[in-house]
């Protein structure tokens, strides 16, 4: 069942467009990320479904119900059944935990709510410290309270607005899982926006990546990997690159080499294009992978050790990247390499499933 439907939304800050024709829908017990980097719509958007901003054009159902479109009502806030997360926790910092995540639950009685609210403040791990005042918390518990309250009022929408860009890695990791976690286990369906690949791949059931305003594409997680639609998702997503190419005859120009170009590309046409490869499609040894394999020399800059992990720094025909390894190797050395010819990324110019966005 659709809990969220956008139809071909729009809306602008004076001479600036901030969201154009954009659609989604986001199924009942889903998470939902949408990726972009900043000024993409995706905050808008969010702000647009919480009520606190509206429609120029298009327009917004939720469980059915149109709370947004031009010249129709419009439903406020707090009348969507919604819970909000910011990424600056905003806790009143004269209450305690409880006091906090009990607030909004007034309409149930004082012993009810504060019933639930330490309920759901063992459910965030943070029942030992139900007294305690912001102030004496971490950004991580802090976090953890204002994703408690969100939950006590049991919203049929989750919205969560960059809620871990304020902690570090560690903790962004650790409250990552455990949003996944807790919104699974009460089938709460969420929004969550993140500017991370890598925090969008691991918490989304689907991820939808926008740019200026636009949605370029929203698939699964692995999808998105594996068919990324443009060359700005591709990037967006992780993915390294560019490097220029030429297909031709079924044959693929690059430039470490002419090679055997991928099936899938022979029904590309002719001409200029740019190659991207995932992570996983560079090896450091042939026999890992079953399918086709090119060979290709990287150059070391340098080197950078983490405790017991070594990181080299690479230059693979202008373009740099990052690949661990077992050992540091001298800076200017070649360090033989191997790509995985079936996992291959190629953006003809002459093809364009949807508009480009820049980097």
């Amino acid at each position: 069942m659709t809990l969220l439907r956008i139809e071909s939304a729009h809306k602008r800050f004076g001479a600036t467009t901030a969201l154009q024709d954009v659609s989604v829908e986001l199924r009942a017990g889903e998470i939902l990320c949408l990726l972009g980097p900043s000024g993409s719509g995706k905050t808008t958007l969010l702000r647009i479904v919480a009520g606190l901003e509206r429609l120029d054009g298009g327009s917004l159902s939720l469980d059915g119900r149109v709370v947004d479109s031009p010249g129709a009502a419009f439903v406020p806030p707090e009348q969507r059944g919604l819970g909000m997360v910011f990424q600056d926790y905003a806790l009143w910092p004269h209450l305690s935990a409880l006091d906090n995540v009990a607030l909004p639950l007034h309409r149930l009685g004082r012993s009810a709510a504060r019933e639930r609210a330490r309920d759901m403040l063992d459910q965030v791990g943070l029942a030992d410290m139900a007294g305690r005042h912001p102030h004496a918390l971490s950004g991580g518990q802090q976090q953890r309270v204002a994703l408690a309250r969100a939950l006590a009022v049991r919203p049929q929408l989750l919205l969560c607005d960059e809620p871990l860009s304020n902690l570090d890695a560690g903790l962004r990791e650790e409250l990552r899982d455990l949003i996944g976690q807790v919104v699974r286990e009460h089938g709460i369906s969420t929004l969550y926006i993140t500017h991370d690949h890598r925090e969008a791949l691991a918490l989304g059931d689907r991820i939808g990546v926008m740019a200026q305003g636009r949605l370029l594409q929203s698939s699964t997680p692995r999808e998105l990997l594996r068919r990324p639609e443009t060359a700005f998702v591709a990037r967006f997503t992780g993915a390294h690159g560019p490097w220029a190419g030429h297909l031709e005859d079924g044959r693929l120009h690059l430039p470490w080499g002419v090679v055997d170009a991928p099936q899938p590309l022979h029904a590309h046409p002719a001409g200029g294009g740019t190659l991207y490869l995932r992570p996983s499609a560079l090896l450091t040894d042939a026999a890992c992978v079953a399918g086709t394999v090119w060979p290709v020399d990287a150059r070391v800059l340098g080197h950078l050790v983490a405790g017991e992990t070594v990181e080299l720094r690479l230059d693979l025909h202008g373009v740099p990247l990052r690949l661990p390894a077992a050992t540091a190797l001298p800076v200017g050395s070649v360090l033989p390499l191997f790509v995985a010819a079936d996992q291959i990324l190629f953006y003809s110019d002459t093809i364009t499933t949807k508009e480009e966005m820049p980097a």
